[in-house]
């Protein structure tokens, strides 16, 4: 007996703590957790492109008195300041009490998800039936986006150079869209396709209509109807689809997933999952030490390009002008910085468990998940946090009892995938990712724990403060 008992203090005293953690979770902290998945799927359901999450995330920081930053202006401890990049992405921050050369506090999400991006030249009549051509964004599993409810969102940009803002299947009473597949029965060759070409690129194309304009028999007469209302609801014609930044998605809204309602399900988990935890906790950040900045980016499922992306210099020079405003040089600023780069994590799925090193995985139910490095096999294209500003996080996270978990984006040699932390460190800012596990990564619907959800915020809060 005095041999078992000894046995079990040192496994107290050295084994991790970090596993069950949902057994650990408080009545109240359970509660709170709920309260904030609320939040979180009213804004998922408002946000379902990068330009509607942009504009979203302006409100609500204007609603909690931010405003736009000027160059040269004069800021003090408190004072709270955003920058919209071109509608796409958006940068915040709250004045600390500490030098602005102390460096800042970074958190860092990116706001685009997978979808159909339509073409440039995307409307076509074939066999009396109206389709729209698409080009997919971003990493997807082609035949999950076949026989499914579409919304259609975006701009587009008239000859006129007005602009005007689509939004058709959401409301009760829209139309929607869809993919079409083929039925079983004839679907034999198609199925003797490889998984990835199940629906082929080309084969992503939207119904969009089927009635001839007025009855009428003349060539491309449902097109002329598609055109036709497009243009009575927009004013435009089919030449200013080539200005147009239109994005199809799941028409769905987000709802609880489980009979205990722990998991939240929706479209676009990736990342807004962890841009909104982020956006609240500079939102609730009232007196912070060092100044605290929140990025919310585009384009990283595309590899983050572009200028609305994290590969250019849009966040370096928020990070210079901010410095400017105190007498300082951005890159001395930068040099003392940390960042929290939030990105998702895959979850461990029991039914696909092959891909995983049940060791060194995310779980759902267990906290925000801490990943060191990234990359695709060895290591390729991560920024791999030193060992130094592992040990802060942690200790950080553990001293204000935040749930947190480690994990990596499955084994060695079968997958991996890449963030945005990499072009945050290379601005020489000590960076690490953080985010929720997530089921079902990159499908039209994906699935978070709620518990995961809110300890995320915890993380991002207790960092900015």
């Amino acid at each position: 007996m005095e041999e078992n008992s000894v046995s079990k203090e040192l496994k107290e005293k050295l084994f991790s703590k970090n596993k069950h953690a949902a057994k650990r979770i408080s009545i109240e902290e359970k509660s709170a957790s709920d309260s904030f998945a609320k939040d979180y799927m009213e804004f998922l359901n408002a946000s379902k492109t990068e330009r509607e999450a942009c504009a979203n995330a302006e409100k609500i920081l204007k609603d909690n008195g931010f405003v736009p930053f000027q160059i040269g202006m004069t800021l003090k401890a408190g004072d709270k300041v955003y920058r919209n990049n071109r509608g796409k992405a958006i940068v915040a921050a709250v004045i600390g009490s500490a030098s602005i050369t102390d460096g800042v506090h970074i958190c860092a999400a990116h706001i685009d998800s997978p979808r159909l991006d339509l073409k440039q030249n995307p409307l076509y009549e074939d066999h009396e039936m109206a389709l729209f051509k698409t080009h997919y964004y971003g990493g997807i599993k082609k035949y999950q986006w076949g026989a499914m409810p579409l919304s259609l969102h975006g701009v587009v940009v008239k000859s006129d150079g007005s602009t005007v803002v689509v939004n058709i299947g959401e409301d009760e009473g829209d139309p929607v869209f869809c993919v079409t597949d083929l039925l079983p029965h004839l679907a034999e060759e198609q199925m003797k396709r490889p998984a990835g070409s199940l629906l082929r690129g080309e084969e992503l194309n939207i119904l969009v209509g089927s009635l001839p304009f007025n009855n009428d028999e003349e060539s491309e007469s449902v097109k002329l109807g598609i055109l036709n209302i497009l243009n009575e609801k927009y004013g435009m014609t089919e030449d200013d689809f080539i200005s147009a930044e239109l994005e199809a998605v799941p028409a769905y809204h987000t709802c609880d997933v489980g009979f205990d309602r722990s998991m939240i399900g929706s479209y676009g988990h990736d990342d807004r999952v962890c841009a909104y935890p982020a956006l609240r906790a500079i939102v609730d950040c009232k007196a912070p030490v060092h100044t605290a900045v929140v990025v919310l980016t585009d384009k990283e499922e595309t590899g983050s390009d572009g200028n609305t992306g994290l590969c250019s210099s849009y966040l370096k020079y928020f990070i210079d002008d901010l410095a400017d405003c105190f007498g300082a040089k951005g890159r001395h600023v930068l040099s003392a910085s940390q960042c929290l780069s939030a990105d998702v994590n895959a979850a461990f799925d029991p039914t696909f468990p092959d891909v995983m090193e049940q060791k060194n995985c995310a779980y759902i139910n267990r906290g925000v998940c801490v990943t060191k490095f990234t990359g695709a096999r060895g290591k390729s294209g991560t920024s791999d946090a030193s060992a130094e500003f592992v040990g802060v996080v942690r200790r950080l996270l553990d001293s204000k009892n935040v749930v947190w978990q480690t994990g990596e984006l499955g084994k060695v040699d079968a997958g991996g995938g890449g963030t945005v932390a990499a072009y945050i460190a290379n601005l020489d800012v000590d960076t690490i990712d953080v985010g929720v596990p997530v089921l079902c990564m990159h499908a039209p619907f994906e699935v978070v724990s709620k518990l995961d959800v809110y300890m995320t915020y915890r993380a991002f809060s207790v960092f900015v403060e």
